[in-house]
């Protein structure tokens, strides 16, 4: 791979050896440009941060007849989006059986549910929004502890879900037993995102200087609205809502290599180094080395180290990262930004699982924004109690 800087100025080291780093999706997706923000604006509502949630947002809403405008400081797509893995599903590793003991079996299935919903959301989206979707078999499997995936079957079986132990996967690692969830998903999430927002009122390069009452102020202008949506991935309103006490950030590195195998599913380690693997055409998506942002990890040296030994004759052509915001219970906080923000709204905790829960918030936000009863509103709420062990 050439050393020439791709794209940006993103990069590296592996073994002291500067590296490039580009996402595979940028390099793959049409990138639609939109304007910069120039004078003054009204609308119903804004929405601060084009991400997939923030575009998901703004086209739920529009298709139900609310005039609303995106703005983005960069360019749509740009941050968590373009680095992601791209699985669509509820399967969020061992998460289950954990829910069911700390919150009950009723929010457990409020958890699945909504993320259930939007997969189903996303499939039929992607057949009006071409995006490489394909149906997949998602995996969790553990080396070490068996009897963790068997509790996390049981916990799929209390919730109505189907999940089949398999004692192996089609993949050169420790396997001592696997959770298998069908109908689940992957897709391209830039093309799939290019297509949806293409005729939607957007404005990049509009970075957010101030929020007022009602109103977002960029450098060149700003937009007066009934109601805010902050989709920024960390919340960006620093005085309400406490989130630099709810949320830390963790940090999770992808290669994308060629001359490897079609896995023919979805696969995420329960433990160890937590390799995550996916194909796209191809490439053979490898994930793993993450690490809480601010400590040490392996970072892209232990996708590199297990690419060279398992597959020798793979050639990594894209190395990227991304960051996650992880809430301290595990669940997003989707809902009114703060008890003291009546008409800021938020979308933020997607605990590495942004794709669902994109849509998921941005179907929530919408009902919210509309005054519409919510099934799950209370219990994603930003203003649930945090006050248990954590």
């Amino acid at each position: 791979m050439s050393q020439e800087l791709i794209f940006d100025e993103k990069t590296s080291k592996i073994n002291s050896e500067v590296i490039v780093l580009n996402s595979l999706w940028r390099a793959t997706a049409e990138r639609v440009r939109f304007p910069e923000l120039q004078g003054d604006l009204k609308t119903d509502v804004v929405i601060v941060g084009g991400g997939l949630a923030g575009i998901l947002c703004l086209k739920e809403l529009t298709d139900r007849g609310v005039d609303c405008i995106l703005l983005e400081a960069k360019t749509i797509g740009s941050g968590i989006t373009e680095n992601t893995t791209a699985k669509i599903t509820f399967q969020h590793g061992i998460i289950y059986d954990k829910l069911i003991k700390t919150v009950g079996r009723e929010k457990a299935f409020q958890y699945l549910a909504a993320n259930r919903k939007a997969l189903e959301k996303l499939r039929k989206m992607s057949e009006t929004f071409p995006c490489d979707f394909e149906e997949k078999d998602a995996y969790v499997y553990s080396g070490t502890d068996i009897g963790r995936i068997e509790k996390e079957i049981k916990a799929y079986e209390s919730l109505g879900v189907q999940a089949r132990f398999v004692p192996d996967i089609p993949l050169p690692v420790e396997c001592i037993g696997a959770v298998k969830v069908s109908g689940q998903a992957q897709f391209h999430p830039l093309e799939f995102m290019f297509s949806v927002a293409k005729d939607l009122k957007i404005y990049e390069n509009s970075k957010v200087m101030e929020f007022l009452p009602k109103r977002v102020r960029c450098s060149n202008g700003s937009v007066t609205a009934k109601k805010i949506i902050v989709a920024t991935h960390f919340p960006i309103i620093n005085k309400h809502g406490a989130y630099p006490l709810k949320l830390y950030q963790h940090r999770s590195y992808v290669i994308a290599a060629k001359n490897t195998p079609d896995v023919n599913g979805m696969y995420l380690e329960d433990g160890g180094n937590g390799l995550s693997f996916r194909n796209y055409k191809n490439y053979l998506l490898i994930g793993s080395g993450g690490h809480r942002t601010g400590k040490n990890g392996g970072g892209y040296k232990v996708s590199e180290e297990f690419c060279r030994d398992k597959f020798p004759n793979a050639e990594t052509d894209y190395r990227f990262a991304t960051q996650d915001c992880i809430s301290l219970d595990g669940i997003p906080y989707i809902g009114q930004y703060a008890k003291s923000l009546p008409n800021v709204f938020v979308a933020t905790g997607f605990n590495k699982w942004g794709m669902s829960w994109s849509m998921a918030a941005a179907q929530m936000l919408t009902n919210l924004i509309l005054d519409r009863d919510d099934p799950y509103a209370s219990f994603f709420s930003p203003s649930r109690s945090m006050l248990t062990a954590q």
